[in-house]
């Protein structure tokens, strides 16, 4: 596998995102983390809230700035909050779609013009809920079904410039499910996937030469629940 170069990580100090860093350092790679927190493994790092898509734009820019340009970008951030809609309040609501959807739009579109100089590729996470939707998610799978649609654009806009993947991953062990109520948490016999499984094809996707692109993935454990 090839080196995958500077790649952009958002949400990378924890979950599938840091799976994903420490996947892109293992292969040679540098990868950069935008997140609230820095990551533990010490890598480069632009604190950043990326529900505010201006604030987004800024720390993409400054992270092309240190690091002389970008060959990926994987957009790991993501955030849930359970309940009917009208149980959640709306602020909350509306974070969710701002980080998941909002801030996965700003973060690429400010990054597309360094990764067309380099053929890089962008990674777009999205969900199993982001093609199939289930009760009390509306705000995740509202900013997930968004992303589904905002890469499958973007693919068709920058075709032979960038490249393009959809990631669809379905549930894995990590601390997402943490701050949740016990009813929204996955059981102890729940069916979910190592996160550094995902990013290895993540990883797959990033290191595809120019002119051959992992399209969509969907990445889960074979016991998913939520897909199909």
């Amino acid at each position: 596998m090839t080196n995958p170069g500077t790649v952009l990580i958002t949400g990378g100090s924890s979950g599938l995102g840091a799976a994903v860093a420490d996947a892109v350092a293992q292969a040679g790679g540098t990868p950069v983390v935008l997140d609230l927190k820095a990551p533990d493994a010490g890598y480069a790092f632009v604190e950043v809230d990326l529900a505010d898509p201006t604030a987004a734009q800024s720390a993409v820019t400054r992270a092309i700035d240190e690091h002389g340009g970008l060959d990926g970008v994987v957009t790991a951030a993501g955030i849930d909050r359970c309940g009917r809609i009208v149980d959640v309040e709306w602020a909350e609501w509306e974070r969710v779609v701002a980080v998941n959807l909002l801030g996965t739009a700003a973060v690429v579109r400010a990054a597309l013009p360094s990764l067309e100089e380099r053929h890089g590729t962008v990674v777009t996470v999205s969900s199993t809920l982001g093609i199939k939707a289930v009760s009390d998610a509306s705000a995740y799978c509202a900013s997930k079904f968004g992303v589904v649609g905002f890469t499958r654009a973007i693919a068709a806009e920058w075709a032979g410039k960038v490249g393009v993947t959809l990631l669809v991953p379905g549930g894995m062990w990590t601390h997402f499910f943490d701050d949740r109520p016990e009813q929204y948490k996955p059981g102890p016999d729940a069916q979910l996937n190592d996160p550094a499984q995902t990013a290895e094809a993540v990883l797959f996707a990033l290191t595809r030469p120019p002119g051959s692109e992992v399209r969509e993935l969907l990445v889960a454990a074979s016991g998913e629940s939520s897909y199909p």
